[in-house]
């Protein structure tokens, strides 16, 4: 078997505003396995400034990987735990090269056209004409549920955006996520929550920045409505570690990344911890190309996991790869009738 990996520049068709600034592009690795005329890929979907594997020996380390690659999925899995994106790669990479073709992973009723997946419509941060210009898609878009990026603009105006939507859908017809990527300050963030509480919102992932856990424990414990963390999953490796977590927190739900968090093994880690101790979850991709967001979205109908799942950012790039997943009435289709514009040889 041989292994290659391949660095590409996915290019964002608007700049993407996030609390942490605003993104003009996004790094991504795929990793190329060819074994007996067949190949396989897997995208190592890393993060800069957020995952935990942004350091400087991740080209290194995915140098070892492809030298290493007949250790095979399991023994790689396990040597890889500080580079949760690899991990997922590797996974990926394996089931690809097994699959009937490099695209299909996980047959299903999804990949079928039998059935869809629900999922949030996600709005991105800046000026609030420009916010409400999204919203007003994705509402007339058929959305059900959506996802507001707050924290990086004014937070009254972000304020009245909530209050527009609520003056025109009630919380029945249109469900609102949002999430603050950690900006609240420590002191400020029980009245910013008893603010929005307001607006009758499903979740707000995040509210103070992660690695606060005994203040996160006490948001937790006195929130007017439920809390999702989001980053505060990322870099705890151990089971038990992740478990502790948990236990401390209490959170009302994890907002779980396969990028971020080990792939399809480290995910489903987290899903039963969360299980067992009556936490929700939901599973959203990291901004990955159609690549990554294809096999996560395959893998994710397999959960059976009913609630708005956040894999609605594959047309955000100018030049992903045209695939067969399509957005419709605020669900994600598989439609198979439609063709990847995939090369392998495109990548060398």
């Amino acid at each position: 078997m041989k292994a290659t990996y391949h660095k590409y520049i996915l290019n964002f068709k608007r700049p993407s505003g996030t609390s942490r600034g605003v993104m003009t592009e996004k790094e991504t690795w795929f990793l190329v396995l060819e074994k007996d005329e067949k190949k396989g890929i897997g995208e190592c979907g890393i993060l800069r400034g957020l995952s935990a594997d942004d350091r400087p020996d991740y080209e290194a380390k995915l140098q070892w990987t492809c030298a290493n690659i007949h250790l095979g999925k399991e023994a790689l899995w396990d040597a890889l735990t500080e580079f949760p994106s690899i991990q997922f790669g590797v996974e990926m990479a394996f089931q690809s090269l097994a699959s009937e073709t490099p695209f299909l992973l996980f047959p299903s009723a999804f990949t079928e056209g039998e059935k869809a997946i629900e999922i949030n419509g996600l709005i991105w941060m800046g000026e609030p004409a420009f916010m409400k210009q999204q919203i007003e898609e994705k509402l007339a878009q058929g959305f059900r549920c959506v996802k507001l990026k707050i924290g990086a603009v004014d937070f009254e105006k972000e304020l009245e955006l909530l209050r527009f939507i609520r003056q025109h859908f009630t919380a029945e017809q249109v469900e609102i996520r949002v999430d603050a990527n950690g900006a609240f300050p420590l002191n400020e963030a029980l009245v910013k929550l008893n603010q929005l509480s307001e607006f009758e919102l499903h979740s707000i992932e995040q509210p103070v920045q992660k690695n606060n856990t005994d203040r996160m424990a006490e948001l937790c414990k006195t929130t007017p409505f439920s809390i999702a963390l989001d980053e505060e999953l990322i870099g705890i490796f151990k089971f038990e570690e992740k478990e502790q977590l948990l236990l401390k927190i209490k959170p009302q739900y994890i907002i779980l990344k396969p990028s971020f968090v080990g792939g399809f093994k480290g995910t489903k880690e987290w899903i039963s911890l969360a299980e067992k101790h009556q936490i929700g979850w939901w599973i959203t991709s990291a901004l990955e190309s159609n690549i990554g967001l294809n096999a996560i979205a395959q893998w994710t109908f397999l959960q059976h996991n009913l609630m708005p799942q956040g894999l609605g950012t594959g047309a955000l790039y100018t030049n992903n790869f045209d695939c067969p997943l399509e957005v419709s009435q605020g669900e994600l289709w598989y439609k198979k009738e439609l063709d990847w514009s995939f090369n392998f040889d495109e990548l060398d």
